[in-house]
């Protein structure tokens, strides 16, 4: 193997890696890809702190501090305890977030776009590698000036805009911690999120289109600010093109785009490997939401891991994940900048006027890798899109999924109607470690229906309840060695208690090595070819007549079905052994009521395609599904409303449609055992 620029960075990472770590001869990775993949896998997550440092030492990372990493640090100076939770990466090392965009901002053509934001009209926000310098450090030294110091946290309830990014990387660049709400939510539900962290500082904009139609925030920016009694100055971000005269009380205000009118050189701080740059939270469903601590080193190894390697993205490219500030993608979509690569944010409903217009986007701004959900993709195959033909998406190579299981019929969708030479990645991971454990991957072959491979430096397996590494069977997700961008910690945790209890504490079955891993809540096979296919949460198994079965392998199947717009598959145990297995679906706009005819054909696809075993107990049209603001299914606390429980810690500003829940009150009361 010789590095010369046709190679891909996968390729050159591997031509430089310890002989010991490559694939056999014969074995080479562009040879057979699956196989070499899979052993350099197997060195990666069996030699954790050799994989990272030669990460590390690949992409070109530098420590500001004296403690500098080189292919020969000793591996006890880059992972110095390796036991979960509580594994010390880099201990010594300084760096900052930022440092390594400035760095991209440095080598880019300066004239280039480093972030776009796209409005729903169509309006376009741009900042170029050239002005993002200095518009970082006009906010930066704003934050200095109000007060903001290392270890402050900068709070912001925000739409998805590319001033929003500028914002964070001000406030990483001098060690403060930053945490982002989406303008979606209900100022109660953002107080208890970010009402935890004390802010500072607040940042809010103005309002924003959705749906074609304006969302005006200014009042709800003000019941936040009332909220949290620690917030003394706030950023404003007026996004109207007709602004309206905008007053917030008790705090002192400045306009952020007046700030970022007067560039400032950029003065980064360096902080410790594992300084907080950012909380992140969990969806806060079935309590208070938990507040996860990243650190810089840790995101931005993982980010460029995962960008660089797995995505392939390579500077010049642009990089789009429709998203929003509460979900950990903006996050992830951020990391585009490490590398070099321009990102862009859509602030509007993926779905107005109709499916394409997230497709609009990826021709207009010459995307490269489009992430979206499994949800747009299926509307867009049930609207008879033919983006491929209708767009030019000839810059257009990948397109990511993540938020729930992608179908193997949306697989197939995407290079018959996108582009045959359009590969599908399908990701999985999760706000706890703001990364993805599993996915596609460039140069590996993708199978419908399933993820492409684990990770590198991912020791993701399948397990049974006794510890046992399992192989094309079902099993709880656990990863068992710990990675760089796992939780620093949770927020207002001291003693780690409910950190550990989140992850590490499950009750495993026999007398096997009771040693710490992460189990990460999902049903998963690993199969013998080393890819996988994730079945559902764990705690939400279908288990009926003794059998398991992932609620993701019936939505699959029904939501193949023409007039099924989504589904929602429970189950409920009653008295005696009773078991209830409703399933609820929503159907395509102008179509037919649900009826007898439409009930079979679901049944029949269920039982031939599936297994007589998963056909519910009944059918129910239901006026939608409930949602976690990122788009999980709510189906742990519903099926406990559908048992009628009482104990069901289920916060309804959590909720994308908390008006749903009362049907569900109602059909579970209404159910007869």
């Amino acid at each position: 193997m010789t590095d010369t620029d046709a190679m891909t960075a996968f390729d050159r990472f591997v031509a430089q890696l310890p002989p010991q770590a490559r694939p056999a001869e014969g074995s080479l990775v562009a040879d057979d890809p699956v196989d070499g993949y899979s052993r350099v896998w197997e060195w990666s997550v069996e030699n954790p702190a050799g994989f990272w440092r030669a990460l590390w030492v690949f992409t070109g990372m530098h420590s500001r501090s004296d403690e500098q990493v080189t292919e020969t640090t000793p591996l006890d100076r880059v992972l110095a305890s390796g036991v979960m939770p509580g594994a010390v990466w880099f201990p010594g090392v300084e760096l900052n977030y930022v440092d390594r965009v400035l760095a991209s901002c440095a080598t880019a053509d300066g004239e280039a776009a480093a972030i776009v934001g796209v409005d729903e009209d169509g309006g376009r926000t741009v900042h170029t590698w050239g002005d993002l310098p200095g518009r970082i450090g006009a906010v930066a030294q704003w934050l200095r000036e109000s007060g903001v110091r290392r270890g402050d946290v900068v709070a912001a309830y925000l739409p998805d805009i590319a001033d929003a990014m500028v914002a964070f990387l001000a406030t990483a660049s001098i060690g403060a911690v930053w945490s982002g709400c989406g303008a979606d939510y209900a100022p109660e539900g953002a107080a208890a999120r970010l009402g935890q962290l004390r802010p500072v500082v607040l940042i809010v904009a103005d309002g924003y289109l959705f749906g074609g139609k304006w969302r005006d925030k200014r009042a709800d920016a003000q019941a936040l600010v009332d909220a949290m009694d620690t917030v003394t100055t706030v950023g404003v971000i007026t996004t109207a093109d007709d602004a309206q005269p905008w007053t917030l009380g008790g705090v002192t205000r400045a306009d952020l785009h007046d700030v970022m009118a007067h560039p400032v050189d950029p003065v980064v701080e360096a902080v410790p490997f594992d300084h907080p740059l950012w909380v992140l939270f969990s969806s806060g469903t079935t309590g208070r939401p938990k507040g996860i601590v990243h650190g810089h080193g840790g995101v931005v190894l993982e980010h460029l891991k995962v960008l660089v390697l797995h995505a392939g993205l390579v500077p010049g490219d642009v990089f789009f994940w429709h998203t929003a500030l509460s979900w950990m993608m903006w996050n992830y979509r951020v990391g585009g900048l490490l590398a070099g690569v321009g990102v862009v944010c859509y602030s509007g409903s993926p779905l107005y006027p109709d499916a394409d217009r997230l497709w609009q986007i990826v021709e207009s701004e010459r995307v490269a890798y489009l992430g979206t959900s499994p949800g747009q993709i299926q509307a867009s195959r049930k609207a008879d899109l033919r983006p491929g033909e209708a767009h030019d998406l000839s810059r257009l190579r990948t397109v990511g999924s993540t938020g729930s299981t992608l179908a193997a019929d949306l697989f197939e969708w995407i290079p018959d109607a996108v582009g045959v030479d359009v590969t599908v990645s399908s990701v999985s991971g999760g706000t706890d470690v703001v990364t993805a454990f599993a996915g596609g991957s460039v140069g590996i072959p993708v199978v419908p229906g399933e993820l492409s491979v684990r990770y590198l430096g991912v020791a993701l397996h399948s397990w049974s309840p006794d510890r046992r590494a399992l192989v094309d069977e079902v099993g709880e997700m656990v990863i068992t060695a710990p990675m760089p961008s796992m939780p620093v910690g949770f927020w207002d945790d001291e003693d780690g208690s409910r950190y550990r209890a989140a992850y590490f504490e499950h009750e495993w079955e026999g007398e096997r090595s009771s040693e710490p891993v992460w189990r990460h809540g999902d049903w998963v096979t690993v199969t013998s070819r080393g890819s996988l296919v994730i079945h559902g949460r764990s705690d939400a198994t279908l288990n009926r007549h003794g059998i398991r079965m992932g609620s993701a392998d019936i939505y699959e199947v029904v939501e193949a079905v023409p007039e099924v717009a989504e589904a929602f598959a429970l189950g409920v145990d009653g008295p005696e052994g009773a078991y209830w297995m409703p399933l609820f679906v929503t159907l395509m706009p102008g179509g037919d009521p649900l009826d007898d005819g439409l009930r079979d054909r679901i049944r029949d696809a269920i039982r031939t395609r599936l297994s007589p075993r998963h056909v519910p107990d009944e059918i129910v049209e239901a006026p939608g599904i409930p949602h976690t603001r990122t788009g999980k299914k709510l189906e742990v606390p519903v099926t406990g409303i559908l048992a009628g429980r009482t104990d069901v810690a289920l916060d309804p500003r959590s909720v994308d449609d908390p008006d749903l829940l009362d049907f569900y009150r109602e059909q579970g009361a209404a159910h007869r055992w």
